[in-house]
């Protein structure tokens, strides 16, 4: 068998728990899949094959998530901000 080409294309997450766990996610073009894979230092401890046309998908459902969050944060800031109505 032929050793595998690593991927140009992908980036690393490291989770904030730390002990050597981290999230790779790489793109193979020629078989058009994201690949994200989990990580505990140098073992593979699981892979999810993305298909590429499922990519928007979830990239959608990180970015409600994210814009949800920053509403709520802001919303406890403008809270925090605002004068007692108290009188």
């Amino acid at each position: 068998m032929a050793p595998q080409r690593t991927p140009r294309t992908g980036t690393v997450f490291l989770d904030p728990r730390g002990d050597g766990r981290s999230l790779r996610a790489t793109w193979h073009q020629e078989q058009q899949v994201v690949v994200l894979s989990l990580w505990r230092d140098n073992v593979c401890a699981g892979t999810f094959r993305l298909a590429a046309d499922e990519a928007p998908d979830l990239i959608a459902v990180l970015r409600q998530g994210l814009d949800e969050a920053y509403d709520a944060a802001r919303e406890r800031v403008e809270r925090l901000e605002r004068p007692s109505q108290a009188g």
